[in-house]
């Protein structure tokens, strides 16, 4: 069947797709019908229908026969160590901590906040929550005290799950010390945390409230799995707020298992048993979809990283890790190949390993310059498939479904709305526009199983955040256009898009100039307040390891390069080279927050930030141009 075909059968009859996709998913008592409509515009999936995440997880596939099957293999190149997991030992795992969870006072409906580093232990935690009916809320491993603080505020978990400590390249982070000041900053305070001891930082526990994490495990009941209603919330994601109180993401547990296991062979092209990796972290959307519960739901191998795309120890380790543990689909983030094609820009270390088992590669997280997506093309002889989504629909908006049929690429685009998703290019009236013009994208409503229904103990923010700007529809807060193919291209956030003398222009565009030029190894652009034009575009640019070029040289031709893809009417005239730019630790570039340094406007330091450092260098390379003051 074609991709126009699958996409056609969702469009005549959306009810009858999605049950029939319900099927491959265990129900405890099959729902009635798909859709609930009744509290329209919020619309909820297979809502009276009884399910466990946890036994479509693991349990299923132990009792199919699966057992002896590798579930997780974890590879730290950090410390150097490897396991392997089959569904068997997780099963038992997971069981004994829900147990010492159950055994604790926690039940169906209760919060648990988990706060963990990558390793296998990780997915238990989110495992054994959900096994008992109870909903997580995974706060990136290291996150501020503060950060985490409004996390448990607004969650009010009953327990809080976390690790001794993370573990970088060259340091080792105590996530005690952040815990126990975020517990103090907190109004609410959990009952009790459950802390697992790494040997690197061992952490000091507070009697009655701190328990370690093997002992429980050792003297626990295992728990069975507690069965939950379609509706119920398997997990709440904060996502950053533009008012710096983060967002709670619902995701409901039967759309949540109905879609994500759709996706793993229709979108991924993997079959049960297959190794998948997603170079992510839990405390990201992809992580949780593409870490733990697609890969696990469908019954394939997944792979816990706990490294870096360059340093861990060189530019190899994804090719390594492919390798070694024979990964089929690979998905990455683009500002990830883009460290690599830095330390690497001729492909040397791809070299050094046997990557026959590679039948794919998916990017998302930034837009894929084109240079990127041909360099790994060039490199790697498969497929690279840029695919656009968000944190609130939890899987692709718009991709290229290797699964169903392979689609041609077309460099800049992220392909084309998958099932579930009717995707419109709107003017600011909510008009839909032509092909090719430049417009908000918004997706017609209601949108598909497992994406948010709401947002947590926040329905009027939900709406006001993504409902009311163009009633009927969902704002994505994205701008870009179709093609006359129906392909999308993702050209800026909303607030991205600069207005140079009238002009509505696309940086993204300007990005994907910038980085088809040989010596950059990755940019961005942002627009800076300009008396005259009211805003002009100014370009920071990464240079290629080994470039010995002049910097005004190579700037100087940047802006040629510009003006001559995109004209004088961009009026591109700053460019400058900084050494690194400042990044989310799950790859987005920060670019809201250069615009503030630029225009001299106070911002809040983001949470999710890799490195803040880098706020200062680039503070000082826009002074050299006379901004930032």
């Amino acid at each position: 069947m074609a991709y126009k075909d699958v996409y056609a059968a969702w469009q005549a009859d959306p009810e009858a797709f999605w049950m029939d996709a319900a099927q491959a998913i265990s129900w405890d008592k099959a729902p009635s019908k798909a859709l609930f409509d009744e509290n329209a515009p919020l619309y909820e999936w297979f809502a009276d229908g009884m399910v466990n995440t946890c036994y479509n997880a693991v349990d299923r596939h132990v009792e199919g026969g699966r057992g002896d099957q590798v579930a997780i293999i974890y590879d730290s190149p950090i410390t150097g160590r490897q396991a392997k997991i089959t569904y068997a030992e997780l099963q038992t795992r997971v069981a004994a901590l829900a147990g010492a969870l159950k055994a604790k006072g926690i039940e169906k409906g209760d919060r648990v906040i988990i706060y963990m580093p990558m390793v296998p232990e990780a997915l238990m935690a989110m495992l054994a929550v959900t096994r008992i009916g109870a909903v997580h809320s995974v706060v990136f491993g290291g996150f501020a005290s503060n950060e985490l603080a409004v996390r448990i505020d607004d969650a009010k978990p009953k327990a809080i799950i976390a690790a001794s400590c993370g573990i970088e390249p060259g340091r080792v982070i105590a996530y005690k010390p952040l815990l126990d000041g975020a517990i103090d900053i907190a109004d609410h305070k959990p009952d009790f945390t459950v802390i697992l001891q790494r040997e690197e930082a061992i952490a000091d526990l507070t009697s009655g409230r701190d328990f370690d994490w093997a002992e429980l495990e050792a003297s626990a009941k295992p728990a069975d799995c507690v069965p939950v209603e379609g509706n119920h919330p398997a997990y709440i994601l904060y996502t950053s707020g533009t008012t710096g109180q983060p967002k709670g993401v619902i995701r409901h547990t039967g759309g949540h298992l109905v879609a994500l296991n759709w996706t793993m062979k229709n979108l991924y092209n993997v079959d049960p048993g297959d190794v998948f990796w997603a170079a992510s972290d839990v405390g990201w959307v992809v992580g949780h979809s593409y870490i733990t519960y697609g890969p696990l739901v469908h019954g394939n191998t997944t792979i816990v990283f706990e490294g870096k795309p360059v340093g861990t120890p060189d530019a190899g380790t994804f090719w390594r890790v492919i390798s070694e543990h024979n990964v089929k689909t690979f998905f990455t983030a683009p500002t990830a190949f883009r460290a690599v094609k830095r330390e690497d820009p001729k492909g040397a270390f791809v070299k050094k390993y046997d990557l026959s088992s590679l039948k794919q590669v998916y990017l998302a997280g930034e837009r894929a310059d084109p240079d990127t997506i041909v360099w790994a093309q060039d490199q790697l002889n498969v497929p690279v498939i840029d695919h656009w989504w968000q944190t609130e629909t939890g899987y692709a908006i718009a991709a290229n479904p290797l699964g169903i049929e392979e689609l041609p690429v077309k460099l800049g685009s992220p392909s084309v709305p998958m099932p579930g998703y009717d995707v419109q290019i709107l003017d600011e009236g909510g008009h839909p526009m032509a092909a090719g013009e430049l417009g908000a994208i918004a997706i017609k409503l209601p949108l598909p199983p497992g994406t948010l229904p709401t947002l947590w103990n926040a329905e009027e923010r939900f709406k006001s955040s993504y409902l009311n700007t163009f009633p009927g529809y969902y704002e994505t807060g994205d701008a870009g256009y179709k093609d006359e193919d129906g392909y999308l291209y993702i050209m800026a956030r909303t607030d991205d898009v600069i207005n140079v003398a009238g002009h509505r222009l696309s940086t993204g565009a300007m990005e994907e100039v910038l980085a088809s030029h040989p010596d950059v190894a990755e940019c961005a652009v942002i627009g800076v307040t300009d008396q005259l034009k009211g805003q002009l575009p100014l370009g920071m640019i990464c240079l290629n390891a080994g470039t010995d070029r002049p910097e005004a040289d190579v700037t100087a031709e940047c802006v040629k390069l510009v003006r001559e893809k995109i004209g004088p009417v961009a009026a591109f005239k700053l460019c400058i080279v900084v050494d690194r730019l400042p990044k989310t630790r799950s790859g987005k570039i920060l670019r809201a927050t250069m615009v503030s340094i630029a225009d001299g406007k106070d911002y809040k330091m983001p949470a999710t930030i890799d490195d803040p450092a880098i706020l200062e260098e680039i503070q000082e390379a826009l002074q050299s141009l006379g901004y930032a003051d």
